[in-house]
């Protein structure tokens, strides 16, 4: 199989598809492979490392789209990027259509198959190719709100830790999946007063030995959230429902009764947002007030570290880039349920069902 790779070119977005021993596997594996000029440099991988694991450099985006049958990419297509697509691409990427109607019938229309990483789900409902963007996302939401709490950044001016004699800030998490537990641990290192909001009393007791018991753990309902969420320094919404929006579980009433100067950081932007005031932003403008609420709300949170972002992506989409370039989309995903329900479009049609009840479009039960 053409395997393409282009330059991302979202808004501040350095991470590229494959890392260069992704490209030897799939190379040893018999296939050709074609990455954009320069396409890696943003994280310090030149075309001669490219190269030297067995790719031909292409000068543009145009071109890798001309020449291959799957494209492979970190995040969604951007307009000009769908105008390449055509009907017989295989697109695996992140695509997170459930809060993009628009995207979702420019690929349509494009007639090409996508398969999208965050819905790739295994048996037990986990996601692996989420994983590692989630535990980088649940990361660097406590870094930046602790961040966008200093003063020069519009915040209160709290230090998540405090010191001997202050108070520590309190930081509120909403949905304790695989970002949020990794935004508690950060919390919790930086020696914040953390509470922790799910809706599986399992798993706030998990979390509760996890922490051995030096987090609050609250069962989500209105009344835990919002009065969590007016007293809170920090309030990190990580909620997820696969390939589904986001509830809004922090409303505009509870954003007005904080402490001028909170910080609200939303992970799930990219599915919706659990904030109700919340919407999408870039590494280049990232924040914005509402009821002088400062809100981070970047929908590519990932890539500001994009070198490491980049490696442990590889390490999860390999897998199933192999299979589908091995034995082809259909004769893969009918072996990997897993990757059948990475499926979003299918030479046009949309044929996951929440996206579709979602977004208020027509779907198509898949038959491959």
């Amino acid at each position: 199989m053409k395997i393409g790779v282009p330059k991302e070119i979202k808004n501040n977005e350095y991470r590229i598809g494959l890392v260069p021993g992704g490209v030897q596997s799939l190379v040893a594996d018999g296939h050709e492979l074609f990455i954009e000029n320069d396409g890696g440099l943003g994280i310090g991988i030149s075309n001669e490392d490219y190269i030297a694991a067995g790719a031909t450099i292409l000068p543009d985006a145009k071109s890798i789209f001309e020449t291959a049958e799957m494209i492979i990419k970190v995040k969604e297509p951007q307009k000009v990027e769908i105008d390449m697509l055509k009907p017989h691409h295989i697109l695996y990427t992140y695509l997170h259509l459930a809060a993009d109607k628009e995207l979702t019938e420019g690929l349509m229309n494009s007639g090409c198959s996508t398969v999208a990483y965050e819905t790739i789900q295994e048996k037990d409902g986990s996601l692996p190719l989420l994983v590692p963007m989630s535990e980088v996302a649940g990361r660097m939401a406590t870094q930046v709100g602790a961040a966008q709490l200093e003063m020069r950044n519009g915040g209160k001016g709290v230090l998540l830790g405090g010191v001997p004699g202050t108070h520590r800030a309190r930081v509120t998490v909403i949905g304790c999946g695989i970002a949020g537990t990794n935004a508690i641990k950060m919390a919790m290192g930086m020696g914040a007063d953390v509470r922790a909001i799910d809706l599986s009393t399992k798993r706030l007791a998990e979390l509760d030995d996890l922490f051995d018991n030096r987090i609050t753990t609250l069962y989500s309902n209105m009344g835990n959230i919002e009065e969590s969420v007016v007293n809170s320094d920090l309030v990190i919404g990580a909620v997820l429902i696969p390939g589904a929006k986001a509830p809004k579980l922090v409303t505009r009433d509870m954003i007005s009764k904080m402490e001028k100067g909170s910080v609200v950081v939303d992970i799930a932007v990219d599915q919706g947002g659990c904030i109700e005031t919340c919407k999408p932003t870039t590494h280049e403008n990232p924040t914005f007030l509402v009821d002088e609420v400062v809100h981070y709300c970047v929908a590519n949170m990932p890539g500001a570290v994009a070198r490491t972002s980049t490696y442990a992506l590889t390490n999860v989409t390999l897998k199933h880039a192999r299979m589908i370039a091995r034995m082809g989309l259909e004769d893969a995903a009918a072996k990997d349920p897993a990757l059948l329900l990475g499926i979003n479009t299918y030479k046009g049609d949309l044929v996951y069902k929440q996206i579709a009840e979602d977004l208020g479009l027509k779907y198509t039960e898949l038959k491959l």
